[in-house]
């Protein structure tokens, strides 16, 4: 009997933080699918439509550096939970507009949101766990992640199918209350703090900035660059000869995200003890090896490239989100605001920049440009995570 309750209170931080990662990225692509309907709803091209998606990431970028002020004062757990019900608000007001401008208004408002989840959710993790458990931990919460991003935009795409993009995201407000909801009732509250307060402004603001922090930025704006533009690009690709993939089909496409939601936990449990240098190699690997198979002229051989490349990169993610969790010892929550930041800034660059190259070189041009910024990683940590070897004693509190 005491066995399993100490099972079941080992197992609901586990639970709970799976949902706020589903939570958190439940929204943020959701529209990506509905950019013929937007256009034919509000009389827009489907270049302006994908300004639904550019606002929600444009907000996550420049609200996630105040996350940690803005949130310092609230306990953890409760943070967590209010915010990921109160998305469940601008979801369905997004829902019931009746202008483009009402739309793109309560869009960027969740995309406000997004980012009190994800930073104090990675926070937590730093406070609760030490060690390798933190890298085991935050690779649960990234398969959150995974699923909550590929169930935004599979049950908008199919709901809009058989119905409209109304009724979608108000089912999408729907889950935000129940995992909400969840959270809130399996998040425990971390312990109290028996350890110094944390340090000055001045020695907070030189940690954001130290080497290893700033290498840890650069690798989450190399992440996201490679990421979205393998799915901005390789939708065009498949569009023409000889593929010729229809709406529906490059939809489901995204399936090949939950490869993420095995590989990356066991990645985690099987890494939590080396150093998170080599899981960014392996992750460096992967991604080059899928976008390579890519070029090839079968269509199984793609969705395998494309699982291969998606799996590095949420491998690598894992890698630096727990590396700033260990590292980033008096402001937690403001390291992963300036990761985020500069996360969905690559994002925001990887949407368009690979056009330059679309035109003249076409789908290989990309993958060369792709390719570049999945190996960057290897590069940048060689000497910002040099020094920084894995900690075996429990972290200073914030």
């Amino acid at each position: 009997m005491t066995n399993n309750l100490g099972n079941d209170r080992v197992s609901c931080p586990r639970v709970a933080l799976f949902l706020a990662g589903c939570a958190a990225f439940i929204n943020l692509y959701s529209t990506q699918g509905l950019m013929n309907e937007l256009a034919a709803a509000f009389q827009l091209s489907a270049k302006q439509a994908s300004w639904s998606i550019t606002v929600t990431t444009l907000a996550v970028a420049l609200t996630a550096p105040f996350v940690g002020r803005l949130t310092a004062r609230g306990k953890q757990h409760r943070v967590i939970a209010v915010a990921a019900i109160s998305m469940a608000l601008p979801a369905v007001m997004a829902s019931c507009s009746d202008s483009f401008s009402e739309l793109l208004l309560w869009r960027a408002v969740q995309g406000v949101l997004i980012p009190v989840v994800f930073a104090t959710s990675v926070a937590y993790i730093g406070v609760r766990w030490s060690g390798g458990a933190v890298t085991e931990m935050t690779s649960l919460y990234i398969a959150g992640t995974v699923m909550g991003g590929f169930s935004g935009r599979f049950l908008t795409g199919l709901l809009t199918e058989f119905e409209d993009w109304r009724l979608a995201l108000a089912v999408l407000a729907g889950l935000n209350l129940i995992l909400g909801l969840g959270i809130l009732l399996l998040l425990p509250r971390n312990p109290r703090s028996t350890l110094p307060p944390p340090a000055d402004h001045p020695t907070m603001r030189s940690e954001l900035l130290s080497r290893p922090l700033l290498t840890t930025y650069a690798v989450g704006f190399c992440v996201l660059f490679a990421q979205v533009a393998t799915f901005t690009y390789v939708g065009i690709h498949l569009d023409r000869a000889p593929f010729g993939l229809g709406t529906a089909a490059l939809g489901s496409i995204y399936t090949v995200f939950l490869l993420a939601l095995v590989v990356v936990p066991i990645a985690g449990r099987m890494s939590k003890n080396r150093p998170r240098s080599e899981l960014i190699k392996v992750a460096a690997w992967l991604g080059v090896s899928g976008s390579v198979l890519t070029l090839g002229p079968s269509l199984w051989l793609i969705v395998v490239g494309l699982a291969l490349s998606c799996t590095g990169v949420f491998l690598a993610q894992s890698a630096a989100n727990s590396f700033i969790t260990v590292h980033a010892r008096q402001n937690k929550a403001g390291a992963v605001g300036l990761y985020l930041t500069c996360y969905y800034l690559g994002g925001s660059f990887g949407a368009f920049v690979p056009g330059v190259l679309w035109e003249p070189w076409g789908w290989p041009g990309c993958i060369a440009l792709i390719a570049v910024f999945q190996l960057l990683p290897l590069l940048i940590v060689r000497g910002g995570w040099k020094s920084s070897p894995l900690p075996s004693s429990p972290l200073p509190r914030p």
